[in-house]
């Protein structure tokens, strides 16, 4: 991968990207707004434009109350326990299956989205393994999972000739031991986490088997002290203030990591690997909660986000590939062409997609996954 210095992102954030020049006009008239004019939004943190919310309210009238998580499991619990006052969730599509069936989630009113036409077909139809018909969900991002190095501090400690699209850097002990001291990082998400590592130990990366979870807590058990945390957000500070060499992460972070860095003044090299032995695909998804208080004000925050203008003005600003196909002219050229962020035919050969797991094969791997960080 080809790290770069994000400083032309910094100056992004100084400027004010004027999103409404380029908007459609009169996107509230096409749609019966809810009578209270305010949206509630869930979404992950940093994962949106930098004037989006600010350029919808202004355009439409509407106010976001905007919430974030940082952690798929919070969100899939809030979702799972009913009335959570949201109008639009942001959610996993590996997740959807399982909330669909339980009537979290109500249809998509797909008529009333003037974009929906923009999204990438190709996209379109993976996603109908976890939502047959394209129903219930709308996709905003999708990336991989893979390594983030402070590539600096990791050479100081491995040398220049070690292979960093492996996961061996983490998983033995001779390279993890070394760089302990600088700061290792698992992501705080075992639906991405032991995926990886059954694929990494030449299994099936959706195993239900039992035996399998074991062994993937066996091959954390000699590289468990050398970690220094499990986590899914704090990273992105940690990074640039050089507090870790090694962090899991989703493939947009090490670009929000870096421009941090640029941001702070802090000189510093970071880079994406894409672990050769496979990693998981992911899709995040808009849908609408089917108790949501105010479902057409929610349709029109979608239809807003599907406009090519507006959602490559998110990837821009965020670092992350969109599922909008009308929209990749207008991001910008060093993205497109960053293989860490839209990967190339090779990389693309090396992901995997997760399917949903029987509860029985799902509560094992929350067992794993607390053995794991536990180290037993």
């Amino acid at each position: 991968m080809k790290p770069t210095a994000f400083t032309r992102r910094a100056m992004v954030r100084l400027s004010a990207a004027c999103t409404l020049a380029l908007a459609m006009p009169g996107l509230s008239a096409a749609f019966a707004q809810d009578a209270e004019k305010v949206v509630n939004v869930y979404n992950w943190v940093d994962y949106i434009g930098e004037t989006t919310i600010a350029d919808f309210e202004k355009e439409t009238g509407i106010k976001v109350v905007y919430d974030t998580y940082d952690a798929s499991e919070t969100v899939d619990a809030k979702m799972m326990a009913g009335r959570s006052g949201y109008d639009v969730v942001l959610h996993g599509s590996n997740f959807m299956q399982r909330l669909i069936k339980s009537g979290v989630f109500q249809k998509i009113a797909k008529d009333k989205l003037t974009g929906y036409g923009n999204l990438d077909p190709e996209i379109m139809k993976v996603l109908a393994d976890a939502d047959p018909g394209n129903e219930y969900g709308v996709p905003y991002m999708w990336g991989t999972v893979g390594l983030t190095y402070n590539m600096a501090m990791v050479k100081e400690r491995l040398g220049e000739d070690v292979p960093l699209d492996t996961l061996d850097i983490l998983f033995k002990p001779e390279y993890a031991s070394k760089l302990a001291d600088c700061g290792i990082s698992v992501l705080e998400s075992p639906t991405d986490v032991i995926p990886m590592a059954l694929a990494y130990l030449g299994k099936d990366p959706n195993s239900t088997s039992q035996a399998d979870y074991d062994a993937v807590v066996e091959l954390f058990k000699p590289i468990r002290q050398y970690i220094k945390t499990f986590d899914s957000a704090n990273y992105l500070n940690a990074l640039p203030n050089k507090e870790l060499c090694v962090a899991m992460t989703w493939s947009g972070d090490y670009a929000t990591a870096s421009t941090r860095a640029a941001e702070a003044g802090v000189d510093i090299e970071l880079a994406y690997f894409i672990p050769k032995s496979g990693v998981p695909s992911w899709f995040d998804v808009w849908m609408i909660p089917a108790d949501a208080p105010h479902p057409e004000n929610a349709l029109i925050f979608v239809d807003y986000m599907l406009r090519p203008q507006v959602i490559a003005d998110a990837t821009n600003f965020t670092y992350y590939a969109n599922a909008n196909k009308a929209a990749t002219e207008l991001v910008e050229k060093e993205i497109v062409e960053d293989t860490a962020i839209y990967p190339d035919a090779e990389t693309m050969a090396r992901l995997f997609s997760r399917e949903e797991l029987p509860p029985a094969a799902d509560r094992a791997r929350t067992r794993a996954w607390s053995r794991i960080k536990t180290g037993q």
